[in-house]
């Protein structure tokens, strides 16, 4: 399988299964002299962790990584710094339960890339979805902490906004909150809305959709490229890579096509500090495929998880048609955890624009 590797000078590797023994990736591109010990890793794994509330799937994984190779520590460093060579991180599957899946070896379930995947390669690890399986995302994660260490200066958060039809009401975002719920929710009366909502969608047995929300702050002008290395076309592709995503936007996104071009402008001042000083942010923080200084905001919609327990219709490897539901634990709003996902992907690809913005203008 290829195209497991993204990014141009910070470039990361993933590999692994849901149910294999372990999964990981390679960090390579990542300079030298940054300070980086597993615990500066595992913070972020944390937050993505499985299990850690009955809105998320109930497998039982410690996603405890282990640094292998790419850090060095003696005396005289102060502690594990990057030494410029390929970062490889290892998280073992401790808890995986394969038989659940038995009834589904032969069969497609609708939604899920079960089919695709058979079509293209003619096998399939049918195990919790094998490559397909948001389990994939753990890598990417351990990636994001790497390359917060290369844009220590620019602050990245994500938040949950939406649920099914429901919404946060931006009028009381409150960050402190995120770390308040178990949703990563900005607005303390939706979460406690949504966990009613989402009790109900939990024992029913079905699934739903959710959207992120992620900012990027301290970003500097100029990252980016035109025309084919736009800060913007690498965000959105890196955020429509993480598994369920079906919808990306940057600032106000498909609302801006409701704007004229008087209210979409952002409009500017002189600043007290003599930089320029935006009246908005309509674009996003980034304009021409380069940023501007702004926050940099991307939205991204997840679609409802494939794997539920009430039965559809679909067929199975052989053209037999049947149906099909899904035993074994699987998150209700596979959106929640994909919020510190999204994270790290603005992570990984801004430590790219910043190093390849170095290398070209200094």
């Amino acid at each position: 399988m290829s195209h497991n590797t993204f990014g141009h000078l910070f470039r990361v590797t993933t590999f692994g299964e849901s149910h294999g023994p372990a999964l990981g990736c390679v960090v390579d591109g990542c300079p030298p002299g940054l300070k980086l010990a597993v615990a500066d890793i595992q913070a972020f794994l944390d937050k993505r962790r499985p299990g850690q509330s009955r809105f998320t799937t109930q497998r039982r994984e410690p996603d405890e990584v282990a640094i292998l190779s790419g850090v060095f520590e003696d005396d005289r460093t102060g502690g594990p710094v990057t030494t410029g060579t390929p970062i490889c991180l290892e998280i073992r599957n401790v808890d995986q339960r394969s038989k659940d899946y038995a009834e589904i070896r032969d069969a497609y379930r609708p939604g899920h890339a079960d089919y695709a995947y058979d079509a293209k390669y003619g096998v399939r690890d049918y195990r919790g979805g094998g490559r397909a399986s948001a389990r994939e995302t753990a890598a990417r994660v351990a990636a994001g902490a790497v390359a917060r260490k290369v844009v220590a200066g620019v602050t990245i958060r994500g938040a949950l906004v939406q649920i099914g039809p429901h919404r946060v009401d931006r009028a009381r975002w409150d960050w402190a909150e995120v770390d308040n719920n178990p949703f990563f929710c900005p607005d303390p009366v939706a979460a406690k809305q949504w966990e009613t909502y989402l009790d109900g969608v939990r024992k029913s047995g079905s699934s739903i959709g959710a959207v992120v929300e992620i900012v990027a702050e301290g970003a500097a002008p100029g990252w980016g490229a035109p025309v084919y290395g736009k800060l913007d076309a690498e965000l959105a592709a890196a955020m429509m890579s993480i598994n369920a995503v079906k919808a990306v936007e940057i600032g106000d996104g498909f609302a801006a096509a409701q704007l004229t071009g008087e209210e979409n402008a952002d409009e500017m001042r002189m600043g007290n500090d003599g930089r320029p000083l935006f009246l908005s942010n309509h674009a996003g923080g980034v304009l021409g495929g380069i940023s501007t200084g702004q926050p940099i905001v991307v939205r991204f919609a997840v679609k409802p998880t494939s794997s539920i327990l009430t039965p559809r219709r679909t067929i199975d490897k052989h053209g037999r048609e049947t149906e099909i539901l899904t035993k074994g634990r699987h998150d209700p709003c596979v959106g929640i955890r994909a919020v510190p996902v999204g994270e790290a992907m603005m992570a990984c690809v801004l430590a790219d624009a910043f190093l390849r913005h170095r290398g070209q203008v200094g």
